[in-house]
């Protein structure tokens, strides 16, 4: 008696757990407006409810839970059946209609806590609480893992860029003072513009003064610059030459200042070579006396008044083999 009791409460879970709510609808026989497509999502959130339920796990339960979870059951079934036989000519279709809807969407409340002793009993049976404990000492391992892999991927790049930083900072060290050649290309350059602007003048100059100079031989067979007498005439020739004097004199200045522009070109094209060149120089020199010498060398190369193209300055050649001499090796080992 006993087992045909839980047979039934098995059948009556059954046949909610696989009931079709897709069938409920019935839109061509009952039209759009009396159709239970508003039924279809509570059936199916009702439908899930009780599939919370496994069926096999249902004859374990309590003879008290499973009373509950078949009236429940059968409570479900019983207003879908009756969705399922609904007619559009009985009386008062449209208020039955709504009174099912509302049967469904009210009772899911009362059929929760009817089946939640029975829910609660299978979501514990059927968890494996070893299986979750072996699955979150994995996830904690995978952690540690991936957290020692980090670390060791971020000692690995803190190395490498300590090593990085070490070989630049040596670099700029040893190139510090090669960098400095980049201020003598920007003055350089800076002549070299200026200079090309004076050569343009100075061929100006040279051609004006040409033409000055050739039309000037002319000039005493134009009628009202013809002299009159001799002292006419030694005023007209001072004219001249004082036109061309000044005229010549530009012409130096245009030349001048060209040449010292170009002048001044290369003496710091000269010194960014020079700078440019130091380390290897350096790196040549075994000894610190003779990087010592080449420092001085490099430090004349910069700091050394040059000559402006204007004016001539004294060399100092004397003064800086007096320094060398100095810092000589065989000098160095006299004075120890």
């Amino acid at each position: 008696m006993a087992d045909d009791e839980v047979t039934k409460e098995v059948a009556s879970l059954a046949r909610v757990q696989s009931y079709d709510t897709s069938k409920l609808p019935r839109r061509d026989d009952l039209g759009r407006e009396l159709s239970f497509e508003e039924a279809v999502k509570p059936a199916d959130r009702a439908v899930q409810l009780f599939s919370l339920i496994p069926l096999d796990l249902l004859p374990q339960i309590p003879k008290g839970m499973r009373s509950q979870v078949r009236s429940a059951a059968d409570a479900l079934f019983s207003i879908l059946e009756q969705m399922q036989k609904f007619s559009a000519q009985q009386a008062s279709a449209t208020e039955i209609r709504l009174s099912l809807i509302n049967q469904l969407t009210d009772n899911y409340e009362a059929w929760f806590t009817q089946l939640s002793p029975a829910i609660l009993f299978a979501t514990s049976t059927r968890q494996d609480f070893s299986r979750l404990e072996r699955e979150a000492r994995a996830a904690s391992q995978a952690a540690a893992d991936e957290a020692a892999s980090l670390t060791k991927k971020l000692v690995e790049h803190e190395t490498e860029a300590n090593r990085v930083l070490a070989e630049v900072r040596k670099v700029a060290a040893e190139q510090g003072v090669g960098f400095q050649a980049v201020y003598f290309k920007t003055e350089a350059d800076s002549h070299d513009t200026i200079a090309k602007d004076w050569r343009t003048y100075t061929i100006v100059a040279a051609v004006a003064l040409g033409i000055v100079a050739a039309a000037s031989i002319f000039l005493y067979k134009i009628p009202f610059l013809h002299p009159g007498d001799v002292m006419e005439a030694v005023q007209f020739s001072l004219a001249k030459l004082a036109i061309l004097a000044v005229m010549g004199y530009a012409l130096m200045l245009c030349s001048r200042t060209f040449l010292a522009h170009t002048h001044n070109a290369i003496v710091n094209r000269h010194r960014q070579n020079a700078l440019l060149t130091f380390q290897a120089l350096v790196n040549a020199a075994k000894e610190e006396s003779q990087k010592d010498i080449i420092l001085t060398h490099a430090s004349a190369c910069m700091f050394s008044p040059q000559e402006t193209g204007f004016t001539k300055h004294a060399s100092e050649g004397t003064s800086n083999i007096i320094q060398l001499l100095g810092k000589a090796p065989g000098m160095e080992k006299a004075a120890s």
